[in-house]
């Protein structure tokens, strides 16, 4: 994951290993790689520091002084803890916001974003492939289903027509895989089949981002609309992003070939080797983008606070 360069966004993303991190009285400094960067204290709000860095002590000081936040992620994302200067409320205004809003809008936008994704994407695979995927009524199952979300008023049938053209998406693509991979749709964890292991890893690797970004925005990563439970919002936030930004360069990656020797499955898991995870980040590293990501993020902020209509921007290829 690339560091977010353009400070469009209050929070700032240092991610990866070896940087240092240094500050003087309006700027912070960070060398990584033989390059020097300097970015006003004053367009940070919150920093975020995702991996291993060395943080010099006067970066916090000096950004907990300007009001601003620090949060530390292991370099999967995974959050480790945030400093912040005493007297901080804000978290706890556009937290008690995601709490009281309602729900239906919020999951029907997401619904309609990650569907609409998933729908083109198979229509421009099957053009890319030159030959059919979806068996008679298929499409016009999916299309019909997406259009009847604007008549749905419980969140419970949103989920449901989600869950619905969701799990088609996933067997319809399974036949652009070899059939001895195993693949059929998408299963729980623990996984059998490699390509089931490789989503749910790439889906991993772009769960970190949205989370990071997230709680950069001072959202709880735990309160969704559309998904409930542990992470709920960033799953939320990653659904519509999932086709472009994950799918579309696993399924290439699967259907190049992938060498028996790089994965090993069994009854109780699949497992992949270093060089097919070190090919894989590279190829997630590629697709994702964090600007959308930090894009979307400030547009549930707005909605939230502002209380105006959410909309949900997927990739552009969709």
């Amino acid at each position: 994951m690339e560091e977010h360069k353009d400070i469009s966004v209050p929070w700032y993303l240092v991610s990866g290993f070896g940087a240092h991190l240094k500050a003087t009285s309006r700027t912070l400094v960070i060398q990584k790689n033989g390059q020097v960067e300097e970015i006003p204290l004053t367009s940070i709000r919150h920093l975020l520091v995702m991996g291993g860095h060395f943080v010099h002590s006067g970066v916090i000081s000096r950004l907990l002084s300007s009001g601003a936040c620090v949060s530390f992620f292991e370099a999967d994302g995974e959050p480790l803890g945030i400093l912040k200067p005493f007297g901080f409320h804000y978290d706890d205004l556009v937290r008690e916001a995601q709490q009281k809003a309602f729900s239906h809008s919020y999951a029907m936008a997401i619904t309609k974003g990650s569907l609409h994704s998933r729908i083109r994407a198979l229509q421009r695979l099957e053009e890319d492939l030159g030959e059919a995927l979806f068996y008679e009524g298929e499409f016009e199952i999916m299309e019909k289903s997406l259009a009847e979300l604007e008549f749905l008023v419980r969140v419970e049938e949103v989920r449901r027509i989600h869950r619905l053209v969701t799990d088609m998406y996933y067997e319809i693509l399974a036949r652009t895989f070899p059939h001895e991979l195993g693949f059929r749709r998408r299963s729980p964890r623990p996984h059998q089949d490699v390509v089931n292991t490789l989503l749910s890893f790439g889906y991993g690797l772009l769960f970190g981002n949205a989370c990071v970004a997230a709680i950069g925005a001072h959202l709880d990563p735990d309160i969704g609309f559309l998904h409930r439970g542990k992470g709920g919002l960033v799953n939320d936030l990653i659904d519509p992003f999932k086709t472009e930004m994950v799918d579309i360069p696993i399924s290439i990656l699967v259907r190049e070939g992938i060498p028996e020797d790089e994965y090993e499955c069994g009854p109780a898991r699949c497992t992949l080797s270093d060089e097919l995870i070190h090919t894989v980040i590279g190829r997630i590293r590629e697709s994702i983008r964090q600007d959308l990501i930090d894009n979307q993020v400030l547009a549930l902020c707005d909605a939230l606070l502002k209380k105006t209509e959410y909309v949900v921007r997927p990739c552009q290829g969709t």
